[in-house]
């Protein structure tokens, strides 16, 4: 399965190709996607993302994972939890999320097992 591109990006929205709905943060990965709820985890602008936030793309079998920080990179990506994500063999790549967004789709569209986690906002 492909890793589904992100057709668009502004604040507070994002849509992926092939998806109806729409979304603030969103978890994408080959095969699908759905919202970032933080509310699931606990996450908050800080200390950021956590693992328990990542779980679910990674068990999807990425190579891959691209985290967006936020418009203004106001959401932290601590070392554990980049550390978290190497452990498993995965390469990880931190952006602020317009630039994530191009990185994953670059990715994606040269066929990359890709997954990503983006915040739209702040």
């Amino acid at each position: 399965m492909a890793s589904p591109e992100i057709a668009s990006l502004s604040w507070g929205h994002m849509k992926v190709k092939g998806c109806s709905s729409s979304y603030k943060d969103c978890k994408v990965w080959p095969g699908g996607s759905r919202a970032w709820d933080w509310r699931e985890t606990g996450t908050d602008h800080y200390p950021g993302v956590q693992p328990s936030d990542l779980e679910e793309v990674l068990r999807k079998g990425v190579d891959t994972l691209v985290i967006g920080r936020g418009m203004s990179e106001a959401l932290q990506v601590p070392p554990a939890t980049v550390d978290y994500v190497t452990k498993q063999g995965v390469d990880v790549v931190v952006l602020q999320t317009e630039k994530a967004v191009r990185e994953y789709n670059s990715l994606a569209g040269k066929g990359a097992k890709v997954g990503g986690v983006f915040h739209s906002t702040c």
